[in-house]
């Protein structure tokens, strides 16, 4: 049951792909023991990618992605081949489907290429293997029949071995150990979801019980109260970034602050990166220049909604400009980014790390600044220094002037 409850984001996601009919839905039923993905005859059944949650031993928590197929080269054909492609951004590995009866073709074989020239650990199956027309498989292929399940237990045996080691750190690592006290601050307001905590809320308490570390969760105006609770100051408070300017005025000095969404900065992206993108939003927007906002959840857009009304008005009453600003949501990230001036980032909990790199990425290679949501509300309440310095970050370099890289506590 645990695993089930794995957020997505946090799972091993392994992109099946391979040309129309080859069976791609066929192997993810397989692999999953059950129908999970609708199977026909018909060529395109799968439209657009299709996520399963489940559990793989030996493999742990997993998201397979059923994807169109690659061999369509019509109007309809190219826009399924599109969302395809996106989906490589948040692969972790990937499973190339190949017909055994057809073989794999030229095209196939560049597309399998690209996928290992981006570094993603790749597993060529050879489908269909029980066909009376199938072709033998290569020696760096695996046999396998979706219908009589022959090879399934080596396949998932090889994913196993082949699975990345995480470069995805802990939230607290470095930050916290065993019997440190931590004082978390989630506000509740209209915003929060009734009944329960965000995510990256969820994922610190974990951590907290992990490390042996008591946790003390308080909204901000009860700051005061939890201190009388405890014979000493807290090692650590963590808060949502938008209470920043109540808690730091509520919060001794001497108690070390930072925010949820800057230990996801730290965690899912590049911190000096994000650090650098601060210095354009302090200094380098002018009148008329383009944001963008960019979320990784859907959720429901409240009347005082964080990226798209708090975000723009901050931005723009610290920096006394009139900018324009465009949203994303969900996998929704353009192509082109040279059109903006900056990119303000959520804290990508529901997102995958390596769906998070390749965004920071792509913003690289296009020089456009980035920053988070957390760095970017710490930098407009005046905190920014105080809450970078849990993290090893001291602030002594100028805003308005050039921006080092950071040099980051390490993890």
């Amino acid at each position: 049951m645990a695993a089930l409850l794995t957020p997505r984001s946090l799972r091993t996601h392994i992109g099946i792909f391979g040309r129309t009919n080859a069976g791609k839905s066929s192997l993810i039923n397989a692999l999953c023991g059950q129908a999970a993905a609708i199977v026909s005859d018909q060529e395109g059944t799968t439209t657009d990618p299709v996520y399963k949650s489940i559990e793989l031993f030996p493999l742990g928590p997993c998201v397979l992605i059923d994807t169109a197929g690659l061999a369509d080269h019509n109007k309809l054909g190219n826009l399924r081949r599109q969302k395809t492609l996106e989906v490589l951004n948040r692969c972790d590995m990937a499973i190339y489907v190949v017909d055994a009866a057809r073989g794999l073709e030229a095209d196939e074989e560049v597309f399998c290429a690209d996928l290992r020239r981006r570094g993603l650990p790749t597993l060529l199956v050879w489908h269909k293997a029980d066909q009376l027309a199938a072709l033998p498989a290569p020696p760096a292929a695996i046999a396998v029949s979706s219908l009589n399940q022959s090879g399934i237990r080596q396949l998932l045996q090889r994913l196993s071995q082949l699975r990345p080691e995480s470069a995805e750190p802990e939230l607290l690592d470095g930050l916290v150990k065993a019997g440190d006290t931590v004082l978390l601050i989630t506000p509740i307001d209209q915003s929060a979801p009734k009944g329960r905590l965000i995510l990256p809320q969820q994922r610190i308490l974990r951590d907290l019980l992990d490390l042996g570390a008591p946790a003390l969760c308080v909204q901000p105006a009860a700051i005061p109260l939890a201190l009388q609770t405890v014979k000493s100051l807290p090692a650590l408070a963590i808060t949502d970034s938008q209470a920043f300017g109540q808690v730091d005025r509520l919060l001794p000095q001497a108690v070390p602050l930072t925010s949820f969404s800057m230990l996801m900065a730290r965690c899912k992206g590049d911190l000096p990166q994000l650090l650098s993108g601060i210095r354009q939003a302090a200094s380098g927007l002018k009148d008329g220049d383009r944001v963008l906002v960019a979320e990784a959840c859907t959720h429901h857009r409240q009347e005082d909604d964080i990226g798209r009304v708090k975000i723009p008005r901050w931005l723009q009453e610290k920096r006394r400009l009139n900018l324009q600003f465009d949203f994303t949501a969900g996998h929704g990230f353009p192509e082109d980014l040279t059109p903006y001036a900056l990119v303000v980032h959520c804290g990508a909990c529901m997102i995958n790390r390596s769906e998070m790199q390749a965004r920071l990425r792509q913003a690289r290679q296009q020089a456009v600044p980035v920053v988070n949501y957390g760095i970017l509300i710490a930098w407009a309440t005046g905190v920014l220094p105080r809450a970078l310095k849990p993290l090893g970050v001291d602030l002594t370099w100028p805003l308005d002037g050039p921006c080092p890289r950071a040099a980051e506590k390490p993890l």
